[in-house]
């Protein structure tokens, strides 16, 4: 059936709507603290939908259901790990970075460790953050090209273009107020598409229990004793909460916005809140990929690639009007977690990089100098997006992978800086590149799940870590 005028008008109206909205708060921006931070004084409710839009990418919209096509409901192992993780970094790592005025995750390394330590953190944080964002910007190209006929390089370079704009002179403020509108959009839309396809299901939802049943789609626990298995119980739960321990407690994108709550107890209102929701979320996105499955009942590969199923079904079966929404939604988690990135990449780069050098740099400068930065990131986020084309097949699993890859590292080093006294700098450095070194060996030398990665990844760097110092500390005796 294809887009009508009406859904692009949709379309258009949101992507013009939620720039201006965000350029509102230009303003704003008076000091670097107002810019990376919001004046540390965003409520906790809005920080929560902050981290659910900034977790939800176009990844998980279009590649969850087609995950669930393809198999079934066990993915919902990983996110009950997500939760898991939120309490861990509630009572473990933020109450350390409430203690002090800190900035960016990487300052708490850098009071344990020293300086040298803090940038090869923040280092890694960069290269990692910006090879898998640079996948998720990719996915942006998959449902514009299929929603407006346009070539996937133009489409990655609209929705680059449209994000940098508010991103650029807002800010942080601008990131997190926009990612609560954008969060409620793709929200709604995908109830609403879930609505649609149960009605178009003929015997509606019963039918759709029938035959997703059948074909054991339902299936959320696999207790198989497997180690080779990404998605038995062992393995999701515990890398679920390995990954959002490392990604949400270390990784700059995260503690960004948590250091942005008026006070501790608002910033882990927020992060525990952020489950719930993520949890809900997820299964919803899941089912809808069973319900897809009911209704084609096809082979995912006819649609090229199973990230293709749900924009197809929203722009050749969708009413007009309804599809414009149902787009808008999935451009809306698309740019807030573009957004949340190059904000998250510009903070580090001048507070853990830039000002160590030239410390005495005036505020406005910092600033203007900060934007600069956001377009370079942007720049280089759509270059990454442009290399991926046609070499990825399902990218919600390549984009954990790619972000798995250094979460062990980091992990290691801070559970060694918050849990031990022994640490030290020589020690952390050495426990981090064999935390590195062992998950790029996992990644590209072994069959091991992606699931596993950052477990064992933190494993090596904290055990190597330690010993390292221990033994570092007995040799100066």
């Amino acid at each position: 059936m294809g887009l009508a005028r009406l859904d692009l008008g949709i379309i258009a109206a949101y992507l013009v709507g939620i720039t201006l909205f965000g350029l509102r708060f230009r303003k704003r921006q008076r000091t670097l603290r107002d810019y990376f931070l919001a004046g540390r004084d965003i409520p906790w409710w809005a920080i929560m939908l902050s981290i659910v839009a900034a977790e939800t990418s176009t990844l998980t919209i279009i590649s969850i259901p087609g995950l669930a096509y393809d198999t079934n409901l066990t993915f919902l192992q990983v996110v009950m790990g997500y939760v898991a993780g939120r309490f861990i970094i509630s009572f473990l790592l933020l109450p350390h970075y409430f203690r002090g005025d800190l900035v960016t995750a990487y300052q708490l390394i850098e009071r344990r460790f020293g300086a040298p330590l803090r940038r090869l953190t923040a280092g890694l944080f960069l290269l990692t953050r910006a090879v898998a964002e640079g996948v998720r910007v990719y996915a942006i190209s998959i449902v514009v090209a299929i929603a407006l006929g346009t070539g996937e390089m133009a489409s990655i370079a609209i929705i680059t273009m449209l994000t940098l704009i508010y991103t650029l002179e807002g800010g942080l403020a601008a990131v997190i107020w926009t990612d609560v509108i954008q969060s409620v959009i793709y929200i709604g839309g995908t109830l609403l598409g879930t609505a649609l396809i149960i009605h178009y299901v003929p015997g509606g939802w019963e039918h759709i229990t029938q035959v997703a049943a059948a074909a054991h789609k339902f299936r959320v626990f696999d207790f198989t004793p497997s180690f080779w298995k990404p998605y038995t119980f062992w393995a999701a739960f515990v890398g679920g909460t390995f990954l959002t321990t490392a990604g949400h407690g270390t990784e700059q994108l995260f503690v960004q916005r948590l250091l942005a709550a008026r006070s501790l107890r608002q910033a882990i209102a927020a992060l525990l809140t952020s489950g719930a929701a993520i949890l809900v979320q997820f299964a919803l996105f899941l089912v809808l990929g069973v319900m897809l499955f009911a209704y084609y009942r096809l082979p995912s590969t006819y649609f090229g690639q199973a990230d293709r199923i749900y924009p197809t079904f929203i722009v050749s079966r969708m009413p007009h009007g309804v599809s414009g929404i149902l787009i808008a939604a999935i451009l809306a988690a698309a740019m807030s977690n573009l957004s949340a990135a190059l904000n998250a990449l510009s903070s580090s780069t001048i507070l853990d990089f830039y000002l160590h050098w030239h410390p005495q740099t005036d505020e406005r400068r910092r600033i203007a100098l900060s934007r600069v930065i956001t377009v370079l990131w942007a720049a280089l986020l759509f270059v990454l997006a442009v290399l991926c084309l046609h070499r990825v097949s399902r990218v919600v699993e390549f984009g954990l992978e790619i972000a798995s890859i250094a979460y062990g590292a980091l992990l290691g080093v801070f559970l060694l800086g918050v849990l031990t006294r022994r640490g030290n700098q020589v020690g952390a450095a050495l426990g981090m590149v064999s935390g590195l070194v062992t998950e790029v060996y996992l990644w590209r030398f072994t069959a091991v799940p992606w699931t596993w990665y950052v477990a064992i990844g933190t494993a090596a760097a904290f055990v190597a870590g330690y010993a390292a110092s221990v033994a570092l500390s007995r040799s100066v005796r």
